[in-house]
């Protein structure tokens, strides 16, 4: 059976097919994933550790020529995911009030648009584009938690983002740069791990998410995250073009909600009581986005990927073209 080829077939298939399966699995059958031991430690619960590997051995994979880059995508992206979800959240809640538009409650679009799912990003970074995509990552794990929903909401100072945090994100990224730095043969015997991990841990990020979330949430749960993919996806990939990144379709990869954004209406209601009616329903919609944008920000990438492709193929250039440099 050619089990890797029929994946690979399927647009960031290395990721969306493993992680499908854990919503499936997770849905249906959730009590094989807590029997215990090794099995829960890797469908469950393995995806912080393993993904920890993959962004050391990612680390590994940037030369020290080229440190700035990462650092300067991460900067750019990070302005562009959260400055949509903040505009855009903001524009609905002054135009159409507490209640959205179709449905849809300010709360859940900025929850939702300003918070991107640094590990689908980091997959689909390793998959379409370089470690210096991949590097990245450090800097878009700024907008994890609520923090820059409540600044567009108004309440700054409510919240802070742990430093710490920070740290631990950026970490295994500095150590494995290091390493990969000191010793080339490392940087090369680590290659193979920035593909190989992928599956395993996109496994464990769906079965932490259950399609009956996305049934709860209904038809406005759907459009945000259609409208999350393709607003901040695009942005992303637009924002990428003009800098003229080598891979401007890893741009899109911030086309996603975190599944921890899911805890960001709850949170945000907390610290303000008037929010607590929207904090509800925002909860279940940004729970369906996260699912929505998981399966169509790897579609999203993989186009663009084929577009960016046949654009740099020479097949693509004029015959008139290819025969006046023949001359």
């Amino acid at each position: 059976m050619k089990i890797l080829k029929t994946v690979q077939k399927v647009p960031g298939g290395l990721m969306i097919v493993p992680m499908l399966l854990g919503v499936l699995v997770n849905t249906f059958v959730p009590g094989f994933l807590t029997i215990g031991s090794f099995t829960t430690d890797l469908w469950k619960n393995g995806a912080m550790p393993i993904l920890a590997v993959f962004l050391f051995c990612n680390g590994a994979q940037i030369d020290l020529k080229q440190a700035g880059q990462p650092l300067a995508k991460g900067m750019i992206l990070t302005v562009v995911k959260v400055g949509l979800g903040a505009v855009i959240g903001v524009l609905v809640n002054r135009l159409c009030g507490p209640a959205g538009v179709i449905g849809i409650v300010p709360l859940a679009v900025v929850s939702s648009l300003a918070n991107s799912n640094g590990g689908l990003y980091a997959a689909l970074a390793g998959e379409f584009g370089d470690a210096g995509d991949v590097g990245a990552v450090s800097i878009l794990s700024l907008n994890d938690g609520p923090f820059f929903t409540m600044v567009a909401f108004g309440l700054t100072g409510l919240a802070q983002i742990p430093i710490m945090v920070l740290v631990g994100a950026v970490l295994p990224i500095v150590v494995g740069l290091i390493l990969g730095n000191l010793d080339p043969e490392l940087r090369k015997w680590l290659a193979p791990a920035t593909t190989v991990t992928i599956p395993f841990f996109a496994f464990p990020l769906g079965a932490a998410l259950n399609l009956g979330q996305l049934v709860q949430a209904g038809l406005p749960g759907i459009v945000l995250g259609v409208a999350c993919t393709a607003i901040t996806g695009f942005g992303g990939y637009l924002a990428m073009k003009l800098i003229k990144s080598k891979h401007p379709q890893v741009g899109a990869a911030i086309g996603t909600s975190a599944g921890n954004s899911v805890a960001t209406p709850a949170a945000l209601a907390a610290t303000d009581a008037t929010l607590k009616t929207a904090a509800a329903m925002a909860t279940v919609q940004v729970a369906a986005a996260v699912i929505v944008t998981a399966i169509l920000c790897p579609l999203l990438v993989s186009w663009l990927d084929k577009v960016e492709k046949r654009k740099q193929s020479p097949d693509s250039f004029p015959k008139s073209a290819a025969n006046e440099g023949s001359v």
